[in-house]
């Protein structure tokens, strides 16, 4: 079923899965395995420089023979950097997200590197659509880390309404063959998965991280940082506790910013004081599996009947 996708064919991967790219943690060793089991593993570049990206593509390149892509965050003060470096190693697709990237457009297609921003609204997907983006990712509240203000499953058949050329991957609340299909039935052509990466064996979060994700359940999911107008989703833990605090008695933004900051580390065991990032599919999730393991199962489930 997948030889027709559009998204398989215009990333030239085996199944229209793709890794979301989380910041700091979508690395070499996460990013070959999921390319490697047929997706497309997705190096999450963050705010890290550009020597660190450079060392990612490098390691990669070593790990798999498959496609991958980068997702560049565009509140990076180093940008240009970033660009440089990707157009110097010809990675093949280009994710964006926290920002405007149309003026990075004619960098990347001059360059022959397809170009897929991550937007919250059908509005936003439009526009990408008009000004020569490749693919677009719609990517709903339910997802982990910064939020938008719409669901998934409204944003699919929206957002599929309003474009007429390129194909529209899923993201936010999608974690196995189930939530995979729903997205599909509704127009998606591809899906996007974050949480579900975090808990597989090939992720580099440490075993804590890993297991409060499995152990979560839907209560334990909240949204923090409201009044900052960039809200994330977490599993609850004393850092959010701490967050929730800071929210109710109207903390500076430096304030916000030093704890953010403060222990962020994947590697981390204390899992109680850092931000766990996930979205509402944890409570899905109830082992860690490798990434081949995942995206088989997906894909066995989308092939039925």
């Amino acid at each position: 079923m997948f030889k027709t996708n559009r998204v398989c064919q215009l990333f030239q991967i085996k199944y229209p899965i793709i890794q979301g790219g989380m910041a700091g943690i979508s690395e070499a060793n996460l990013v070959s395995a999921v390319s490697n089991a047929g997706g497309l593993g997705v190096i999450g570049s963050g705010l890290m420089p550009a020597s660190w990206l450079e060392n990612e593509i490098k390691k990669i390149k070593k790990l798999t023979q498959n496609p991958f892509g980068v997702n560049l965050f565009m509140r990076n003060p180093r940008i240009k950097e970033l660009v440089e470096v990707i157009i110097k190693y010809q990675v093949p697709i280009v994710f964006t997200g926290g920002g405007n990237p149309l003026p990075l457009f004619p960098y990347f297609e001059a360059a022959g590197i397809k170009i897929v921003p991550v937007v919250p609204s059908p509005r936003l997907a439009k526009k990408m659509e008009e000004n020569g983006a490749d693919a677009v990712v719609v990517e709903g509240l339910e997802s982990g880390g910064h939020i938008g203000k719409n669901t998934t499953f409204c944003l699919i058949p929206q957002a599929k309404k309003l474009l007429s050329k390129i194909p529209l991957i899923a993201a936010g609340g999608i974690y196995d063959g189930k939530t995979a299909k729903a997205a599909f039935l509704l127009g998606a052509e591809g899906i996007q998965m974050g949480t579900r990466f975090l808990a597989s064996k090939e992720c580099i979060v440490h075993e804590n991280y890993k297991k409060k994700i499995v152990e979560a359940s839907a209560d334990d999911i909240e949204v923090v940082l409201n009044f900052t107008g960039h809200p994330i989703r977490v599993i609850k833990n004393k850092w959010s506790e701490r967050m929730r605090k800071l929210e109710e008695r109207g903390a500076f933004p430096e304030e916000i910013k030093a704890e953010m900051i403060a222990g962020v580390s994947p590697k981390n065991p204390d899992v109680e004081n850092i931000p766990l990032l996930a979205g509402l599919s944890a409570a899905g999730i109830c082992e860690i599996k490798s990434c081949r393991e995942i995206i088989d199962e997906i894909v066995r489930e989308l092939e039925k009947d």
